[in-house]
């Protein structure tokens, strides 16, 4: 009789398999990111700390700049204005390329191309003429304005208002919410959603419970994109926004471009810069506990 914890115990106790054991990554291929490396520190990294050393040091070393945005109620106003329009952006996103996503990986290979290549169609036009497109279509005589009146909600003012720079960013941040989904939809064994419909549950049920949490991870990594870049967006709110409806990217070229303040404008770059990485790692922990699933599973019970 062998004991459990001899050295014949150990020697016939069974080996993981290749594909179970991690993978050691040698010298030679972590040589294959320095470029990558090197490109993120001279262009991101460097830049980052000389915004953050302006912002201590200009015009006087100390936190000066910091004391005086949070004191400056047009800086409070402006972030949280900022917040909230991403917010609304990443709402707008999640309702617009969730069913589509979903649709997507329900049709024929022949469809799915015609939708990818409509989701890629953004990507091969220009931004500016994207913006000025919604200028145009935003005007009081414009196009959107007269479906509006069409229907009997219109005309009213679009251009220059919350409402209209909304529509338009997330127009631009549509394409990065839809491919994460699609991703992830695609990754899901429909079967799981069959067999929850075979043991007795509704259609809506089985979605809610089963298909709905699994995609989660996708809406989540697509949500915090849609988010990431609308809080530094500045072309589509400078010219289809107001300077009465300003975001934190137009402040921040305010400051440099006509007062000059080199320190004010790195105390809110910094800013921006800890609410986005706040953001990410607040979006990376939830996903990783399964914090977002297992608490829609429970409500979808309820």
């Amino acid at each position: 009789m062998v004991s459990v914890g001899s050295p014949r115990a150990a020697a016939a106790a069974p080996t993981p398999p290749a594909a179970s054991r991690p993978r050691r990554v040698g010298r030679p291929l972590l040589l294959l990111a320095l470029p990558a490396v090197v490109v993120l520190g001279v262009f991101f990294v460097v830049p980052a700390l000389r915004l953050a050393w302006l912002s201590v040091s200009t015009p006087e070393l100390g936190i000066g700049n910091y004391t005086g945005l949070a004191t400056d109620g047009v800086v409070v106003t402006v972030v949280l204005r900022t917040l909230g329009m991403a917010a609304v952006v990443t709402v707008l996103c999640v309702l617009c390329a969730y069913p589509y996503a979903y649709l997507m990986t329900i049709v024929g290979p022949r469809w799915r191309a015609v939708l990818t290549a409509l989701v890629l169609l953004p990507f091969w036009t220009s931004l500016m003429a994207r913006t000025f497109a919604w200028v145009v279509l935003l005007q009081d005589t414009g196009v959107v304005n007269g479906l509006l009146a069409a229907v009997g909600l219109g005309p009213t003012r679009l251009l220059g208002t919350t409402a209209g720079v909304s529509v338009a960013m997330a127009q631009v941040m549509l394409p990065f919410m839809v491919l994460p989904v699609y991703a992830a939809m695609r990754g899901i064994d429909r079967r799981l959603v069959d067999a929850a419909m075979g043991l007795g549950a509704r259609p809506v049920n089985a979605f809610l419970r089963v298909y709905l949490p699994l995609s989660l991870r996708g809406v989540a990594a697509g949500a915090t994109l849609v988010m990431v870049l609308s809080l530094g967006f500045y072309v589509t709110p400078s010219l289809v926004g107001s300077p009465q409806q300003s975001m934190l990217a137009q402040l921040i070229a305010v400051q440099v471009n006509q007062l000059l303040n080199f320190g004010a404008a790195g105390a809110l770059a910094v800013t921006l810069l800890v609410v986005t990485l706040v953001l990410v790692a607040g979006v990376q922990r939830l996903t990783r506990t399964g914090g977002a699933p297992a608490a829609l599973v429970g409500g979808a019970g309820s």
